[in-house]
């Protein structure tokens, strides 16, 4: 069975795929704020120090996949914390493991989103793409938590595409996921929510296949990306979304 490191498992989406690997016999090293294998903040350059330090200690073999899956969503009250934890806690972790991941020639699947074609900044996405972070929580601290959103997933989608042919060169396969609409504790508790309910049921009946993404359906797509039967895929992004993005951008390939 395969070595394999994650961020953000704790719930939804990082559970699913936590569970998954877990269930299939692989050995897993879980990074998340708390209740981890190691605890450490992405949101700040320490904590993914931290981060990366765990890990090595932990997989000084290598590495057979890396999952970035922690994020915040575009909800959260302090906006920096969105380009710091869903890019740099994204990019910076597989930067840093990437001599595990080419001793044993691995893979990496990042978590974009379908809303990451959707209009944002573009001096936002231009500092995520430059490595600039304290220009990029500068501007966050005045824009609204969607669009900043919206960027962080489209510049980690943009960086994997970037990056794909100096990783390929080493055996290292990136790939990302786009998840639509998925069920999860943070989306449940908004639908919940009497001043969003509404606009939710429309958004879900919007959907091509007129449901909801289930945790389970993102975890079985990084599976896959991470298995031996997509060894020749590489800097792809799979829409996990019901047709989502297909109804939204039909003309886009």
């Amino acid at each position: 069975m395969g070595s394999y490191a994650m961020t953000g498992g704790a719930t939804g989406i990082g559970a699913a795929i936590r569970k998954s690997l877990v269930s299939a016999g692989h050995q897993l090293i879980v990074v998340d704020v708390k209740d981890a294998d190691i605890n450490a903040d992405l949101s700040t350059a320490e904590g993914r120090a931290e981060a990366l330090a765990g890990i090595k200690a932990r997989a000084s073999d290598g590495l057979d996949g890396f999952i970035a899956c922690a994020g915040v969503s575009g909800s959260v009250p302090v906006k920096p914390l969105i380009p710091s934890v869903n890019y740099f806690g994204s990019v910076e972790l597989v930067d840093g493991l990437r001599d595990l991941l080419r001793t044993r020639r691995g893979s990496v699947v990042l978590i974009a989103s379908n809303s990451a074609p959707m209009e944002t900044r573009q001096d936002y996405v231009d500092a995520l793409l430059a490595g600039d972070e304290a220009a990029a929580r500068a501007i966050a601290e005045d824009t609204d938590g969607h669009p900043l959103y919206s960027g962080s997933k489209q510049a980690i989608a943009r960086w994997m595409r970037r990056n794909t042919q100096s990783y390929a060169a080493e055996g290292i396969r990136l790939n990302a996921v786009a998840p639509g609409y998925t069920r999860t504790p943070m989306t449940e508790s908004v639908a919940s929510d009497p001043a969003y309910a509404d606009a939710i049921k429309q958004f879900l009946d919007s959907i091509p296949l007129k449901r909801a993404g289930e945790p389970e359906d993102i975890a079985k797509a990084v599976s896959y990306l991470l298995s031996d039967e997509a060894s020749f895929v590489c800097g792809s992004v799979l829409f996990v979304d019901g047709g989502h993005d297909a109804m939204l951008r039909p003309d886009s390939c």
